[in-house]
């Protein structure tokens, strides 16, 4: 009995010492950085969120075409109370839905949300990385929101990257004036830039600088992927996420000299003269003589990149931490009104493999076309291939634990506010065309590209162009609790949730996550065997 009072006693004792611990390292909505001092604001929820904090100095100007630049002190306490400027960018698809007040090239900024009381609590941390095709997006869309995850025990975080043009462009003159020797992957080292903030800066938001995860939805899930290789970045990161993307085949690097030529192109298809013009001229001019290439390759630069990805990932150089990845089951769809005219169209591509990849998919009739097998394969080229294959690479060339999912589940019917519009591929929304007015509506028989953004981030809500049944939120519960299980363990698992497996030392019938309105693991040998048909073709040339 005195062993039960005196741990009791013991236990209230720690209690009110972390308690007043606690008080005397109160989280206020003034943080102290290390370029000076910034304040946020609290949310209803209780959640102190950060917006608009720049990370790097604007890169306008002379910094056109520069490796980002550390951001400079300033004096007294700088508002960050409201999303800073989008990344310039076209509109390419549809209405994202932004909350920045405006598109710049002064967009070095990101957003930090925390639910933590104390500043040493030292929570997880987690990176969100837009995507967008490394052309459009942003860390203001609401989709991305830091909120939701906060309230699980997360510090999230998310940055904002120049895209298109001002992001990803080479030059000859660019590489000899950069003190690397290298031009073209500008928006890699922003985000490199966004880590290293978040590495210096994120304890005083109650963060573990330790513990920092990064995750990122197409283009963003191609960027995690070169994060994971480039020497700038791969130490720093605890756990990576990919959502439908990844820089290995069939997206290959490119060369210095390969993104110089290519650069050079640009300016003189252009009509524009010189690199000293293209610097001068005004960002909207220039973006809309220069438009951005769809998904620009990792240049082998020698510095942010020192080899292609594929090799770095082949030799197992990659950053050694567990990795979540998966993809969504409608990632693309055959453009193809039947099996013998997709199967002329994939020959150009395939060429004496058609057969064997078409074989291996389930592709024997028109049936099959748009249905899973014909959904399986394009979705395996747009990408769902290079996500499975970097699984495969780090299973295999690291110790650390891999969990694979694929997302199925359709968005719920349109609400009275999508009216003539249409979901579009990065998630916005676009305008229907004349013969989309005129069909019946119908649901997507799968998940399509960027429709898991929602529910991994518990922000089903934001999204006001659909009706969200209980059956969604549930899902995203279970979403977003694996994000967050894996960002404080690196284990997605958790109470209350589907034991999910790693895939290591299973490859050739590897457990996957199913997510959906009953989500279970399920392992599927033909489909392994046709990925690894895919693997042959890429892998053997």
């Amino acid at each position: 009995m005195f062993g039960k009072v005196f741990r009791i006693a013991a236990l209230a004792a720690t209690s009110v010492s972390m308690l007043c611990a606690c008080e005397q390292k109160n989280l206020s909505l003034q943080i102290q950085t290390q370029a000076g001092v910034i304040e946020g604001i609290e949310l209803e929820n209780g959640v102190k969120a950060f917006l608009g904090v720049p990370f790097a100095e604007a890169p306008v100007g002379e910094l056109r075409w520069q490796a980002p630049q550390q951001k400079e002190s300033w004096d007294g306490v700088l508002e960050t109370k409201a999303f800073a400027n989008d990344p310039m960018q076209p509109d390419l698809f549809g209405d994202m839905n932004f909350r920045g007040p405006a598109k710049s090239e002064d967009c070095l900024y990101l957003n930090v949300w925390t639910a933590a009381k104390c500043s040493d609590e030292k929570l997880p941390v987690l990176i969100y990385f837009n995507g967008g095709g490394l052309m459009a997006g942003s860390g203001s869309e609401p989709r991305y929101d830091g909120a939701a995850l906060a309230l699980e025990g997360v510090v999230t975080v998310t940055a904002n990257y120049r895209e298109g043009v001002f992001g990803y462009f080479s030059h000859k003159e660019l590489t000899a004036e950069s003190p690397y020797q290298g031009s073209g992957n500008y928006g890699f080292l922003d985000q490199v830039a966004a880590i290293d903030w978040v590495k210096e800066n994120i304890a005083a938001f109650g963060g573990d600088p330790q513990r920092i995860n990064i995750v990122g939805e197409s283009a963003g899930s191609f960027s995690v992927t070169a994060l994971m290789v480039s020497p700038l970045a791969k130490n720093k990161i605890a756990g990576a996420l990919l959502s439908s993307g990844a820089f290995v085949q069939p997206y290959p690097a490119m060369t210095q000299a390969e993104a110089e030529a290519e650069g050079a192109a640009k300016l003189a298809a252009a009509g524009i003269a010189s690199l000293a013009d293209a610097r001068e001229m005004d960002a909207f001019e220039l973006q809309a003589k220069i438009l951005p290439a769809v998904l620009p390759a990792v240049v082998v630069d020698g510095y942010f990149a020192d080899d292609t990805p594929d090799a770095v990932f082949a030799r197992g150089e990659q950053a050694q931490v567990p990795l979540l990845a998966g993809w969504n089951s409608l990632e693309g769809a055959p453009r193809a009104a039947s099996l013998d005219a997709y199967k002329a169209q994939m020959k150009e591509t395939f060429g004496d493999m058609t057969d064997e990849i078409f074989q291996a998919f389930g592709l024997n009739g028109n049936e099959d076309l748009f249905a899973a097998p014909g959904f399986n394969l394009a979705g395996a080229l747009f990408t769902a291939f290079p996500t499975w294959k970097v699984c495969d690479y780090h299973a295999t060339t690291t110790s650390f634990p891999v969990y694979r999912y694929r997302y199925n589940h359709p968005r719920p019917r349109p609400s009275a506010k999508m009216g003539d519009m249409v979901g579009a591929l990065a998630g916005g929304v676009r305008e229907k065309t004349e013969e989309e007015k005129k069909a019946a509506p119908m649901l997507a028989p799968g998940a399509v590209h960027s429709a898991d953004i929602e529910y991994a981030m518990g922000n089903l809500s934001t999204n006001e162009y659909y009706d969200w049944t209980e059956e969604d939120y549930e899902i995203s519960r279970i979403f977003l609790s694996y994000y967050a299980n894996f960002c404080k363990t690196g284990n997605p698992n958790g109470e209350g949730l589907p034991v999910w497996t790693p895939i290591n030392g299973k490859l050739e019938e590897a457990p996957v996550m199913q997510i959906d309105v009953h989500t279970a693991e399920e392992a599927s040998a033909a489909l392994e065997n046709a990925y690894r048909t895919l693997d042959r073709f890429y892998y053997s040339k």
